[in-house]
């Protein structure tokens, strides 16, 4: 399931950082936005490679953008593996994907606390994860989906929400 759940994520979030780049390219062209260099600037303070002044090499941008997004596809991937799918998971994802951008990004001083932002800036960052989380969700479910329903899914088969009555599944019905 390790392997399974590894492929499936990274392919997942690939996919996601794809359809987030194409969704930020479009909402550059509408608004004017620049490109953001903080996923470049981030990697070289991760790795202690030297920054430049203003832009940054865009072959670090691509690496810290989608080495990102394919692997924390590897986490939706467990989850909907697990069983933990559709909107809600996304949902959810949406927020580990925002966290894991903020603690890296104020963690190197690239970035600051979002609570300090302008609004439209944050609007912005906040749309384009979502839209990241919920298609990286839509692929890692399909994928998912093909080995029938996960153990959270199979639990709840027998009596849906949260029971004390009702004990783990039994090994083989995991």
């Amino acid at each position: 399931m390790m392997k399974r759940t590894l492929q499936q994520g990274l392919v997942a979030g690939a996919v996601g950082g794809i359809v987030m780049t194409l969704g930020e390219k479009i909402e550059q062209m509408v608004t004017r936005r620049p490109d953001s260099h903080v996923p470049a600037r981030t990697l070289l303070r991760l790795t202690g490679l030297p920054e430049r002044p203003g832009k940054q090499p865009l072959p670090a941008n691509w690496v810290m953008h989608f080495g990102q997004a394919a692997l924390l596809g590897v986490v939706r991937a467990a989850m909907a593996q697990a069983g933990l799918r559709g909107p809600l998971a996304s949902a959810q994802f949406a927020v580990l994907r925002l966290t894991n951008d903020q603690i890296l990004e104020n963690a190197t001083g690239v970035g600051a606390p979002p609570s300090t932002w302008p609004r439209k800036e944050l609007v912005v960052d906040l749309l384009h994860k979502t839209v990241y989380a919920f298609a990286t969700g839509a692929v890692a479910d399909s994928l998912a989906a093909r080995q029938g329903p996960g153990p959270g899914q199979r639990h709840a088969a027998l009596r849906p929400g949260r029971h004390s009555d009702i004990g783990p599944l039994p090994p083989g019905r995991r």
